[in-house]
């Protein structure tokens, strides 16, 4: 912010020409691009330095750019100048910046609660140079950890607040903000949980990487005195991004909708020709977070009754399928009723696949990580079924594309998902 002002201020004083809004985006770009606009730990004038002066670098190379394009350019020597100085007031107000803020988290006036998961000598030796160096803000109120040493117990500048499996209750106990994973006795599976809970309950996560005696601190670490510790980036789903994927799902669904009438009356038509009264089928399935909600698709198979629907397995040479239904499920045109799903907020274009209570309970009783993939809205179309796992398929590969969706999601891999969906669509590839 006080970047933004400084432009502002200069450019308003000295480079008072169209041009400006160009070379203090510039500027600003190359800024962000070093990472000075993330939160950080450690705050060094002399580490940025260089990235200060890399951003001015590249909004007078801007300014050259644009010479020809525009009118009342001062000379070489007036340009050079005004970069100059404007890098000089930016150092200054930058130095200013961080002394405040350290000198405001060494008084206490700003403190986030941190827990260190691990209570060995690594977790130790990070919770004391914490206590004795607060100017990097965080404040260890306890570790977590289920196997610490007993003889360690009294010895640890921290309470041992609970093992692993209260975790939850220790974050909302202690209102932490802050997890630092420090080489806990926990394994990697489990790891993976806890910290998925604390993305969830919006805590910012730290890890220090192994061997990190060894490690070069590189410019996306932060640095304890010596100590290097790696973010962990939120989950995409948490994201501001994320409010531009539900904005697209409402936009696409309800162009989609209109546009395909014709289709959805076609095929209503054609089942009601085959099967009588009764061509939408709805079922309850599981979405976000684990609640249920009522999905539509068109009846592509004979009727059953309602406990056999909910908890028989359908495979593609179910007898229960007519000719019509066989069609449609192979064109997966019986999902098209889920645009109205889409639209309503129960489900999204792209996502894990909903499954019925029944298969949810068995399948997160026996396949790790399964109940992970209700962290976001089910889906029309997925990362798993576009690679094949369709129908009766593994269920765990299932869920480990699932998994993988979410944790690297992006607008343009949904884009992509839906590409491939469409391709899959026209050359009857679906069911």
């Amino acid at each position: 912010m006080a970047d933004i002002t400084v432009f502002v201020a200069v450019a308003v004083l000295q480079w008072p020409h169209p041009g400006q809004v160009l070379v203090l985006a510039t500027i600003l770009f190359c800024y962000w691009l070093a990472g000075l606009y993330r939160s950080r730990l450690s705050l060094s004038l002399l580490n940025d330095l260089h990235f200060l002066a890399f951003g001015v670098l590249g909004g007078l190379v801007t300014e050259l750019a644009t010479r020809g394009l525009l009118a009342g350019i001062a000379d070489d020597r007036e340009l050079l100048r005004r970069a100059l100085t404007l890098l000089v007031v930016v150092v200054l107000i930058r130095g200013l910046a961080y002394t405040t803020v350290r000198r405001v988290r060494r008084t206490g006036q700003v403190r986030h609660p941190a827990l260190i998961l691990g209570a060995g000598h690594v977790g130790i030796k990070l919770c004391r140079t914490l206590q004795e160096h607060r100017e990097y803000g965080l404040d260890p109120v306890g570790f977590v950890d289920s196997w610490p040493r007993v003889e360690k117990i009294s010895q640890l500048p921290a309470p041992l607040a609970g093992g692993y499996e209260q975790l939850t209750q220790v974050i909302q106990s202690f209102d932490v903000r802050v997890v630092i994973v420090a080489f806990g006795s926990v394994r990697e599976e489990e790891l993976v949980a806890m910290l998925r809970t604390c993305d969830r309950m919006r805590c910012e996560i730290f890890f220090i990487p192994r061997l990190f005696e060894m490690n070069y601190v590189t410019r996306d670490m932060d640095e304890v005195r010596g100590i290097p510790l790696i973010r962990v980036r939120r989950a995409p789903y948490r994201r501001s991004s994320w409010t531009v994927k539900r904005l697209v799902d409402v936009v696409v669904a309800a162009i989609a909708l209109v546009g395909a009438l014709p289709v959805l009356a076609a095929c209503a038509l054609a089942l009601r020709i085959e099967g009588g009264p009764g061509v939408l089928f709805r079922q309850q399935r599981v979405g976000l977070d684990g609640r249920q909600f009522t999905l539509l698709k068109f009846r592509s198979l004979k009727p059953a009754a309602e406990q056999e629907s909910a908890t028989r397995w359908n495979i593609a040479h179910d007898c229960r399928l007519g000719p019509v239904g066989r069609f449609l499920r192979k064109t997966s045109l019986d999902e098209l009723p889920q645009l109205w799903n889409v639209l309503t907020g129960t489900m999204s274009l792209v996502g894990p696949r909903p499954e019925r209570p029944h298969f949810v309970q068995e399948f997160s009783d026996r396949i790790p990580r399964y109940m992970a993939r209700h962290r976001v809205p089910a889906g029309m179309t997925g990362w798993a079924q576009v690679n094949g796992l369709r129908g009766d398929t593994s269920i765990e590969h299932r869920a480990h594309f699932d998994n993988f969706y979410i944790e690297n999601w992006s607008l343009w891999g949904d884009f992509k998902i839906m590409i491939r969906t469409l391709e899959q669509l026209l050359f009857a590839r679906g069911g």
